[in-house]
């Protein structure tokens, strides 16, 4: 028998709101993740592992930054004449729903449909791009094919102060097994029922996806023009494929992580600092992505590195403690970064100091500035993290006190 038709869309076309300036000039896709990698390299990685090569990659806010981001897609072997990568935009003058930029994930998906039709797969796999995590979709896509679901999504149990952000569900059996029937959603509660989130990882049957989100989008009275009405797949979508269909599950094992929040992305740094991410272990299924082309890093004999990712470029004088530093970072002696997760090409003065901090590229901080607050073990809450923007510069003495945003390009 022949292997399933699989066709993937990585949705990567929202703006990212909630990383505020980290993401002002450009999509949270390409921002840089354990000092050497890119968010969208994650799931394009696991497409390149699981054999999945029909890809698209939507794209709508800075697209064309995106769509340099990966090229032909060769680093994932996505470069081919049948298949292989396709990067979608935003597009004007096919209709009211084809034109403009799409208002949540689900509206996407409908935006999508003659992309889909002419693909004419087996299974639609739609994946998120801002999540860190190691899977086989292959599992997924036989999960749904067994089941004979009309949607199987990847589930993972999380704890239910963190499951606030994200779909909650209601699982008929044990949650542990896969094919367990979802029975309900609830999305982003404030008081979730469970600790059983979806993933944002989704398998539909076509056909089923085709003819429900036209169902939706007839039965929208409210929506305007350009607006299918259908938001994001919690809003309407997984809500009557629930009521009206048959959804299953298929649970994630290992680590698993959204890093759409300044808290959530940096927490999920000082994870892998702290050994508690399996997704760069095994040799077998790497995270590719573009190739650096600088030399190794250097710790001069003044510089101390406790718990720290170092990338290439690197000049380290100083004491960086929990950190990973994207590659050219400078750190001048005396100077001291804690907590914190540095791109590519900052230099950070004499006697300054960086703590519980998300520093952009190309920022000078000069000597004796002060960015942030040192939080020690406890966990830190979006209150506590002070996002510098790319380009910009803290002047010496100046101090960012915990919780700042610096826009790109400013000077503190």
């Amino acid at each position: 028998m022949r292997a399933p038709h699989v066709l993937a869309l990585v949705l990567a076309g929202g703006k990212g709101s909630r990383m505020d300036v980290l993401t002002r000039e450009r999509p949270k896709p390409v921002l840089p993740f354990a000092g050497t990698h890119r968010l969208i390299d994650i799931p394009l990685s696991n497409l390149r592992h699981s054999r999945i090569d029909d890809v698209i990659v939507c794209a709508q806010y800075h697209a064309s930054m995106l769509e340099r981001a990966v090229g032909n897609g060769r680093p994932w072997d996505l470069d081919r004449t049948r298949g292989g990568l396709f990067v979608l935009g935003p597009e004007e003058g096919r209709g009211p729903e084809r034109s403009g930029f799409s208002q949540g994930n689900a509206d996407l998906l409908r935006r999508s449909r003659h992309e889909i039709r002419a693909a004419d797969p087996d299974a639609v796999l739609v994946l998120s791009s801002d999540h860190v995590y190691a899977f086989d979709y292959n599992d997924l896509v036989r999960t749904h094919l067994d089941s004979g679901a009309d949607c199987t999504l990847l589930t993972y149990d999380l704890s239910k102060t963190e499951a606030v952000h994200h779909a909650v569900l209601d699982i008929a059996g044990d949650p542990a097994e896969p094919g367990a029937v979802v029975t309900g959603v609830e999305y982003k509660p404030s008081s979730p029922r469970s600790s059983i989130v979806a993933t944002e990882v989704f398998v539909y049957d076509p056909d089923v996806l085709q003819r429900t989100l036209g169902i939706l989008h007839a039965d929208d009275e409210s929506s305007e023009a350009g607006d299918t009405g259908l938001g994001d797949f919690g809003d309407k979508l997984l809500p009557y494929l629930i009521e009206h269909g048959r959804v299953v599950s298929h649970p994630l094992e290992g680590y698993w992580r959204d890093l759409g929040r300044p808290a959530s992305y940096l927490r999920a740094h000082r994870d892998l600092v702290a050994g508690r991410m399996d997704v760069f272990d095994d040799r077998r299924w790497p995270i590719v992505g573009v190739n650096l082309t600088r030399p190794g890093a250097i710790v001069r004999e003044s510089g101390q590195i406790v718990d720290g990712v170092v990338s290439p470029g690197c000049d380290v004088s100083g004491r960086v403690v929990r950190s990973v530093l994207g590659p050219g970072v400078v750190v001048e002696e005396g100077a001291e970064v804690v907590d914190s997760v540095v791109f590519e090409d900052v230099t950070i003065g004499r006697g300054a100091f960086v703590g519980t901090a998300i520093v952009d590229h190309l920022v000078t901080i000069e000597p004796g500035a002060r960015v942030g607050v040192e939080t020690g073990r406890r966990l830190p809450t979006e209150d506590d993290i002070t996002l510098v923007g790319r380009e910009s510069t803290v002047g010496g003495g100046a101090d960012l006190p915990a919780g700042s945003r610096l826009e790109p390009g400013a000077t503190a």
